[in-house]
């Protein structure tokens, strides 16, 4: 059984008179202690994924398809709170701007205390010794000086660290980072990504990813999903899809990225492309308005190619043959 299953996933807005899938027919699945990359750009519906996983859906939403963690539902069509019972119980999620996510009128000890409290039950000096090793298992050293601080009074890098120890403190077994360290300098990023590792290899955890940045990606491994505009074009371990890219728009994205040299002789696809809005019909491809290899008939339909483990949506793919 699965850690995670997400069947054809749909989060609707109403726009006007119409609806707007921000996220559509998205599908994928995730072991124990397996790490999934959510890449895309931004808009393209990463976030509103990990809020559906973790049923924490606005209630202007509508939601389509359902989200089962270790066999159970978390959200199906009309009820998007029942993500409540698993949330840190089970998965925990790490949100990416740290002020947001930290009650400023608590202090730090009294947001992770309520937590176990709530969760779990535990009260009293077992809550306060679980409080201080989760800061410790989140790299604070001086775990006193945290518990007793409010979040505006912690440097961005001690902050975030503080909501990673929130996520951790309730022991989940799936652990979704939403951008945890966008917000941050590139030094103490790197920190963090390396605590993150280091907290997924040594407690088996499982890590749902979500990041614009494919140099991130590319340091997890595991699974990589690409999406635009709410849907999944490609799908894969992360070192092919990375180097070998089937997808227009993973090849688009990997060019746009400073540091990732591609093959020589692969067939560019950065020249200029016109983004006049196109009417986009729901099976056309979300791409279709950016991609120089465009065809007429991804604007009625996408073909769906399966080789192994890789999955590519796409009516003319990048395949071997074709670089």
């Amino acid at each position: 059984m699965n850690l995670l299953d997400v069947n054809n996933l749909t989060v609707s807005f109403p726009s006007g008179d119409s609806v707007f899938d921000a996220v559509r027919n998205l599908t994928f699945s995730m072991g124990s202690g397996e790490t999934v990359c959510l890449v895309g750009e931004s808009g393209s519906g990463k976030s509103l994924t990990a809020l559906a996983i973790m049923g924490l859906l606005p209630d202007t939403s509508a939601l389509s398809g359902t989200v089962s963690f270790e066999g159970n539902l978390v959200t199906t069509p009309g009820l998007h709170t029942r993500g409540h019972r698993f949330c840190g119980a089970g998965m925990s999620m790490i949100f990416q701007e740290p002020t947001a996510a930290l009650n400023p009128t608590m202090r730090i000890r009294d947001i992770l205390l309520e937590a176990l409290r709530f969760k779990k039950g535990v009260s009293g000096m077992a809550a306060l010794e679980r409080a201080r090793e989760a800061l410790h298992a989140a790299g604070i050293e001086d775990t006193e000086a945290a518990l007793e601080a409010y979040s505006w009074q912690l440097s961005g890098g001690l902050a975030q660290r503080a909501v990673i120890a929130s996520a951790l403190v309730l022991e989940p077994r799936l652990l979704v980072a939403d951008e945890p360290s966008t917000a941050l300098d590139v030094t103490t990023q790197a920190r963090i990504l390396q605590l993150l590792l280091k907290l997924r290899d040594t407690r088996g955890l499982s890590l749902l990813f979500i990041t614009h940045d494919l140099t991130i990606a590319a340091l997890l491994g595991g699974q990589t999903l690409v999406m635009v505009k709410g849907q999944a074009v490609e799908r894969g371990a992360t070192g092919p899809v990375l180097s070998s890219p089937r997808h227009p728009f993973t090849q688009t994205l990997i060019e746009a990225t400073p540091g990732f040299a591609l093959k020589e002789g692969r067939t560019h696809l950065s020249r200029a492309v016109s983004v006049e809005a196109t009417p986009r019909d729901a099976n056309a491809c979300p791409f279709y308005p950016r991609c120089p290899l465009r065809l007429p008939r991804c604007l009625e339909a996408v073909d769906v190619h399966q080789d192994g483990e890789r999955t590519v949506a796409c009516n003319a793919p990048l395949m071997e043959d074709a670089r």
